[in-house]
């Protein structure tokens, strides 16, 4: 088959390799239909990630076809069109047990690997090095998925692939981001970045109830999108000071809520400041200068 292979800093190319084959009772195999390129996929094609190998075949964010199953699995037959997950679990440990997947025991075998930079065990992620279990990645024509009864989701007829692609990954991302940040009725959201997972933590936002979501970003294009698809208001922090445009939006009170969604290569330089509002509340104020690399 073919598939987009790692070869250096700066160096992918699309390599003749062996067709994935079932390892473990518990595994299937995809046709691979769409392979979405996640942002820090620049990561490890701007060498942040020391333990890729030539060879290893990248992308984690992926729908398919299945094509074959092991004799373990039993959610999942021939034809099934699914949205897989891009961090792998279990679904017997106790972290997964707790819903906590990226933290799963069980589904990445070079853990000791990144427990040295963050202290814990993370799970296993599809082509994202051999720190996070070597597994070969979906840019590719196939690809093998363990723990497949827990990670493929059944996609519902009439959805495109296109809507159903995201869900492995920008989606909940995004989602997540939203929900972490607390988010109460009636906020101010700023949102740094609107790439994918920009997109959908603006529309987690609005679903939990913040009164307006502000998007900061420099791609005409994109801010476009921000006020026409997701009704944010908008920044170009290009043209603007972010920190001093956000208080006049804002009666000097700065937003309620601020989420990062650009990505470290885009980060060169930022400012936190924490704040005494009118109310005699700490609020925090971010400003933060992008470089001119595009993602």
């Amino acid at each position: 088959m073919k598939a987009l292979c790692y070869n250096g800093v700066g160096d992918l190319r699309t390599e003749q390799v062996p067709d994935p084959t079932i390892l473990n009772p518990k595994d299937a195999i995809l046709r691979v239909i769409l392979s979405s390129v996640c942002g820090s996929d620049l990561h490890l094609l701007n060498g942040y990630v020391p333990t890729m190998r030539e060879g290893d075949i990248i992308g984690h964010e992926f729908m398919g076809e299945v094509v074959e199953t092991g004799s373990g699995v039993k959610k999942l037959k021939k034809g099934d069109r699914v949205v897989v997950c891009s961090i792998l679990g279990c679904g017997e440990c106790q972290y997964c047990q707790d819903t906590q997947w990226a933290l799963c025991d069980n589904s990445n075998p070079h853990a000791w690997i990144p427990e040295k930079v963050y202290g814990d065990l993370p799970a296993g992620i599809f082509g994202y090095s051999h720190a996070f279990g070597g597994y070969a990645g979906s840019h590719a024509d196939y690809i093998r998925v363990p723990y497949a009864d827990l990670g493929c989701f059944v996609i519902p007829e009439g959805l495109p692939d296109e809507a159903a692609v995201f869900a492995s990954d920008a989606l909940p991302t995004g989602f997540m981001a939203a929900d972490l940040a607390d988010i109460q009725p009636g906020n101010v959201v700023a949102i740094w970045g609107y790439g994918g997972v920009g997109q959908m933590a603006i529309q987690r936002a609005f679903l939990l109830g913040a009164s307006r979501v502000i998007a900061i970003d420099r791609e005409p294009d994109r801010l476009r999108m921000a006020k026409d698809i997701s009704g944010a208001e908008v920044l170009d922090f290009s043209k603007v000071d972010v920190q001093e445009a956000l208080r006049e939006m804002t009666g000097g009170r700065g937003p309620d809520r601020c989420i990062d969604c650009v990505g470290m290569e885009a980060v060169s330089e930022g400012l936190v400041r924490r704040e005494k509002a009118r109310d005699g509340a700490a609020r925090w104020r971010v400003s933060i200068r992008l470089t001119s690399r595009r993602v």
